[in-house]
């Protein structure tokens, strides 16, 4: 028998809509949509402007005081960035010496054993003939100049610009043969000082700091992995070793290509009887580091030193440089870079003149090879997930 008293289910359930609150309306309230939060919280900041311009302030001078450490820091960060690059430059070696049998710590020490014995080996040899050369040069200095004066270039530049080329010519012998305005340029003698202790005390703080990250280089790519989601670590494991491998080899190549620029400055200034061959030689090393304009840079140099010795044997230098210049171009890099590092040759242009422009020498040796890890991460992650958007 049923109850007159009581009421459907559907009453109940439509009860709730007598007292003109709209239905669904407490369900919104108990979980507001995300932009209504958003919103809210807004104009829960806007009321109370005192404690947002409290946390803005706050964020401003984190960030200020972030920036300051950060460049109080740029010569830690710069040798252990400088650090980092040599490891990877000498990994493949110590790889190669690993897949011949030989252990990992033994390759490194042999590794470093080698370099150790080049660098004394060069420092003996070059050292005292570069102090010597140095010397000879600020002693030969007039006479250079004086012959210079003789010659039938200097003839013509008189002639076409009149009188100002000596001026400039014995304004410029004065300045360099007065040892106060060398001096002066390195900000006097005591600074001088510390500015060459200084770099003796980076040089080996370097030297430390790659061996240890050459001998804990696997352990470092392992936890860098760890920190990605464990779906992506085998993708981001291959990657990492790609990148360093191809960092590695263009480091090695680089210097394989500036020792081939330092032998062919040696040989042709020996041969063309040249002053300063090996001080010479050292400066080709080091300038042809840099891409791309390295090798330009020292042929302007080195002609124009050799022009004050002899216009002919300048000549022939420029012209023999020149051709190797070609040479290495089109036959030594392809077949050095080829397998370590591809980047097309704007990218090349436009990443030294950034890195250069950023972090100067450090910014033009890793301008290409961090070019070329950009472009590999687009390859293989950005343009893949762009593709798998239908």
């Amino acid at each position: 028998m049923t109850d007159p008293t009581a009421r459907p289910l559907a009453a109940d359930a439509a009860a709730g809509t007598d007292s003109g609150t709209a239905p669904g309306t407490a369900a919104t309230a108990a979980a507001p949509p995300g932009g209504s939060t958003a919103t809210a919280r807004v104009f829960a900041g806007l009321s109370n402007p005192f404690a947002l311009g409290f946390l803005l302030t706050l964020g401003g001078l984190a960030a200020f005081v972030l920036g300051l450490a950060i460049s109080n820091l740029s010569t830690v960060l710069i040798y252990v960035a400088f650090a980092l690059f040599a490891a990877l430059g000498l990994d493949p070696v110590v790889r190669w010496l690993e897949r011949h049998g030989i252990p990992r710590p033994g390759g490194i020490a042999m590794v470093f054993a080698g370099f150790a014995v080049a660098i004394a080996g060069i420092l003996w040899l070059i050292i005292p003939t570069v102090a010597g050369q140095v010397a000879q040069f600020s002693k030969d200095l007039p006479s250079l100049v004086s012959d210079f004066q003789k010659s039938n270039v200097y003839s013509w530049l008189e002639t076409n610009f009149s009188d100002q080329v000596g001026t400039l010519l014995t304004d410029a012998q004065n300045f360099i043969t007065n040892p106060s305005n060398i001096a002066s340029i390195g900000g006097g003698v005591l600074q001088v000082g510390v500015g060459i202790a200084s770099a003796i005390s980076g040089v080996v703080i370097v030297l430390v700091l790659t061996l240890y990250f050459l001998a804990s280089l696997a352990a470092m790519k392992n936890a860098f992995v760890r920190l990605t989601p464990a779906r992506s670590r085998s993708k981001v494991a291959s990657l990492t070793t790609e990148i360093t491998d191809s960092i590695g080899g263009y480091l090695m190549g680089m210097v394989v290509l500036a020792f081939f620029n330092s032998m062919v400055a040696l040989i042709l200034h020996l041969v063309l009887g040249l002053p300063f061959p090996a001080l010479l030689a050292v400066i080709a090393f080091c300038l042809t580091l840099i891409p791309l304009v390295g090798t330009v840079a020292y042929w302007v140099l080195a002609t124009v030193i050799a022009l004050f010795s002899s216009p002919l044997a300048a000549l022939v230098f420029g012209i023999a440089y020149l051709v190797y210049m070609q040479i290495e171009a089109y036959i030594l890099t392809p077949r050095v870079m080829n397998r370590a590092i591809s980047v097309p040759g704007a990218l090349v242009v436009i990443g030294a003149l950034v890195g250069g422009t950023l972090l100067g020498l450090l910014g033009a040796l890793i301008a290409i090879p961090v070019t070329a890890s950009i472009l590999l991460i687009i390859k293989q992650v950005w343009i893949p997930r762009q593709d798998a958007k239908v």
